[in-house]
C-alpha cells in the first residue's frame, strides 16, 4: 500500500527557506520585467488543447498532460508552456496596434521531467514583446534576460546563442516530411556525426556538408567566421549570421563580464523558433536557466502571425538553488500576551514591515526559519525594542 504522504515521482514541495528565495525571485523578476514596461498577465492553468499546442510542434504535445472537461466533454490540457497562451492574449483579447509587451508567471505541469533529478511541476517566468519584426526587439529582450539574472544574484554567466534559420536554410527545398526534419533536429542536438548521415542520404551535397558542419560550428566569434566560409551562401543563413553577430557584440558591450558565445547545432525548440535564439547558463548548471528567442509565426494560428521575441525562465525553483543562499529574515521576538499596550506595539511594528514573532504559551521557541535578533521588553513602563 503506498503511504497517502508520498507524492507523485518528480513532484516536491517547496518548503519555507526555499519558497522565501523563490517567493523573493518572482517578486524580483516581475519588478525587473515591469521596470522595462512589461505588463503582467495570468493565463489558465486548463486550457482547449488545440489553442495549447498551436504551433509548438510535438516535443510540447509529448509534454502535456491531456484530461477530458467533464463540462464540454472536450479534451484540455494542462499547460506545459506559458508562451502560446501568452501569445493568444496578445492576439484576441488585447489585440493592439503596435508593440505589446507582457510578463507572466505561474506553474506548469510536465508529463515527464526534463532529466533525471528534474521536477515536473516547473514554476516559469517569461516576458515577450509582440509587434516589432527589428532586431531592436531582439535586443531588449537579451538585455532584460540578463538583467534579471543579475538581479537574482548570479555571476559568471554564459550566453550562447544560435538562429533556427540556419537548419531552415540549409533544408530549404529538400524533400524531406516533418518527422524526418525532427530526426535530422534530433541528431544535431545530440551531435551524432553518424545519425545525421544516416538520415540526410539523398540530400544535395551541400545540404548534407552543411549539417555536418553545424556539428563543429560552437565556441566564440571564430564560429560565425568559419560558417561564413564553410555553410552554404544562402539568404536566409546570411541573415542569420549577420544578425548573431550584431547581438553577441551588444552583449559583449553592454555586460562585458557574461560570456558569450555560440552553439549552431542548437535547434531546440526548432518547431516555433523563426529567427535568432539565446540560452543562459550558469556555473554548476547542467541545462540552461532561460531560454528565448524570435518565434514570428507563434500568432499564426490565432489569426494575427506578428513579430514575436521573448524568453523564459526554465524553472525558479532550479534558479532558486543557482543564486546566492540568503540569510533567514530578521524578526523581532515578543511575549504573548492580551495586554493592549503590547499588541498595540506589535501592530506598529508589523505596519512598518518588520517580522514580529510571539511566543505561544507553553513554547519557549517558535521562529525557527527566522533570524531572532531582537526582542521586545518592558522597560520603565513601556515596550521597546532591545537588541538580544
Amino acid at each position: 500500500m503506498v503511504s497517502a504522504w508520498l507524492l507523485p515521482e518528480h513532484i516536491a514541495d517547496v518548503l519555507p527557506a526555499q519558497a522565501r528565495q523563490v517567493e523573493r525571485m518572482r517578486r524580483t523578476l516581475l519588478d525587473v520585467a515591469g521596470g522595462y514596461g512589461y505588463e503582467l498577465v495570468i493565463p489558465p492553468l486548463v486550457e482547449h488543447l488545440d489553442s495549447l499546442l498551436s504551433g509548438t510542434g510535438r516535443e510540447l504535445d509529448l509534454r502535456t498532460f491531456k484530461l477530458v472537461d467533464q463540462l464540454s466533454g472536450r479534451t484540455v490540457g494542462m499547460r506545459a508552456d506559458s508562451t502560446p497562451q501568452v501569445a493568444r492574449i496578445d492576439a484576441h483579447l488585447l489585440n493592439r496596434e503596435g508593440v505589446t509587451r507582457l510578463c507572466y508567471c505561474g506553474p506548469l505541469l510536465h508529463t515527464l521531467p526534463s532529466g533525471l533529478h528534474g521536477t515536473r511541476e516547473p514554476l516559469q517566468f517569461g516576458a515577450e514583446i509582440f509587434g516589432h519584426p527589428g532586431l531592436e526587439a531582439d535586443l531588449e529582450v537579451i538585455d532584460l534576460a540578463l538583467d534579471c539574472a543579475k538581479a537574482v544574484g548570479l555571476q559568471s554567466l554564459t550566453l550562447d546563442m544560435s538562429d533556427a534559420r540556419i537548419v531552415r536554410g540549409l533544408l530549404a527545398g529538400a524533400a524531406v516530411d516533418a518527422a524526418h526534419i525532427h530526426a535530422i533536429v534530433d541528431a544535431l542536438a545530440a551531435k551524432d556525426g553518424a545519425e545525421l548521415d544516416r538520415l540526410t542520404i539523398g540530400l544535395s551535397s551541400d545540404t548534407r556538408a552543411g549539417l555536418q558542419c553545424l556539428l563543429r560550428l560552437y565556441g566564440s566569434d571564430e564560429v560565425l567566421t568559419a560558417a561564413e566560409l564553410q555553410l552554404p551562401r544562402r539568404t536566409a543563413i546570411t541573415h542569420a549570421l549577420r544578425d548573431l553577430r550584431l547581438l553577441g557584440r551588444h552583449a559583449r558591450e553592454a555586460y562585458p563580464e557574461v560570456q558569450v558565445g555560440y552553439d549552431l547545432a542548437d535547434v531546440g525548440g526548432y518547431a516555433y523558433y523563426s529567427g535568432a535564439r539565446f540560452a543562459l547558463y550558469a556555473p554548476g548548471s547542467c541545462d540552461a536557466l532561460l531560454r528565448g528567442g524570435r518565434y514570428d509565426e507563434v500568432g499564426a494560428v490565432f489569426g494575427r502571425s506578428r513579430a514575436a521575441v521573448g524568453f523564459s525562465v526554465v524553472d525558479l525553483k532550479e534558479l532558486a538553488e543557482q543564486s546566492p543562499v540568503e540569510h533567514p529574515p530578521a524578526a523581532i521576538r515578543a511575549p504573548w500576551s492580551e495586554e493592549p499596550s503590547l499588541r498595540a506595539v506589535i501592530r506598529r511594528l508589523r505596519r512598518q514591515g518588520e517580522s514580529v514573532i510571539c511566543l505561544l504559551p507553553g513554547h519557549d521557541t517558535e521562529d525557527q526559519g527566522f533570524d531572532c535578533d531582537r526582542q521586545l521588553v518592558m522597560q520603565d513602563g513601556e515596550w521597546v525594542v532591545k537588541a538580544f
